[in-house]
């Protein structure tokens, strides 16, 4: 392998831990939480965030920036982590997560949270609401791109189908969106509560340049945003991002329901060192 490429491949498993890390000490506060979303999407945001976005984290509304639009609010916790690590947010308030007061509820508001770009909560948005950012800023002449966060679970929602239609009848090759495959929601698997395959097919139809990537192979998912932003298609640009559900913490990847996660006090502590333990393995 390049050199260069061993570099940024190490440089973002390091971000990708500490994001994994904020996270679980943000859950320990709280002694629960969407942790298990956290754990499995933080190579995507590792990426996104030290790889391929354009930010100032000291001036986090820049209007050059590239946006990150989190459709699924209850994965606040995990973009959190990525705003500490990026420094657009203190990590002296990690402690003060999902607190009274706090910049960090524990659903994602805009209106509070530095680098927040949306306020989630009512699944199935972010993607309409990407859509409206990606076609003002291609109106405006910008150059930035606009990427957005949904869950498998929001593809039960039928605007999430029209605003896959609508970035692609207006050509917005300037979005990026991932969608985090983790086959679980409140109600059980997703694929199991309403069947969403074949989903490389579904979104291809739909006008979209997809790629269906691990997302827990931090490579394959360097390579995937590489691609996405490079594509000269004139099409929106989908990943598809397979993930495990607690990635990094074995005892958590291996419970059998985990979208919300209670942790007993003193298995945050284990989380930690099975995280250390997979750092140095």
């Amino acid at each position: 392998m390049d050199s260069s490429v061993t570099a940024t491949h190490a440089h973002l498993a390091e971000r990708a831990y500490h994001i994994r890390r904020n996270a679980l000490l943000m859950g320990e506060v709280q002694g629960q939480g969407y942790v298990g979303q956290a754990l499995d999407i933080a190579d995507v945001l590792a990426v996104a965030y030290f790889h391929a976005m354009d930010y100032r984290p000291d001036d986090p509304e820049w209007d050059g920036r590239d946006r990150f639009l989190l459709s699924n609010g209850h994965y606040a916790i995990a973009l959190y982590a990525a705003l500490i690590e990026a420094g657009i947010v203190p990590q002296e308030e990690l402690e003060t997560y999902g607190s009274d007061d706090s910049r960090l509820p524990m659903s994602g508001m805009a209106s509070y949270t530095p680098g927040m770009e949306m306020s989630g909560g009512s699944l199935g948005q972010g993607l309409t609401i990407a859509v409206g950012h990606a076609l003002g800023l291609k109106r405006k002449g910008s150059k930035s791109f606009v990427y957005t966060l949904f869950s498998d679970g929001e593809l039960d929602e039928g605007a999430v189908w029209e605003a896959l239609m609508s970035a692609a009848h207006w050509q917005l090759d300037n979005m990026i969106a991932i969608v985090d495959i983790n086959n679980q929601q409140a109600d059980g698997p997703s694929s199991q509560v309403m069947a969403f395959e074949p989903l490389v097919d579904k979104m291809e139809a739909f006008g979209w340049f997809t790629q269906r990537i691990d997302g827990n192979d931090l490579a394959a998912v360097i390579r995937a945003f590489d691609a996405a932003r490079e594509h000269p298609g004139r099409q929106p640009r989908m990943i598809i991002a397979d993930t495990r559900m607690g990635c990094g913490v074995p005892f958590l990847e291996a419970r059998e329901k985990n979208h919300f996660i209670r942790v007993d006090a003193h298995e945050w502590q284990l989380a930690l060192e099975a995280l250390d333990a997979g750092r140095t393995a």
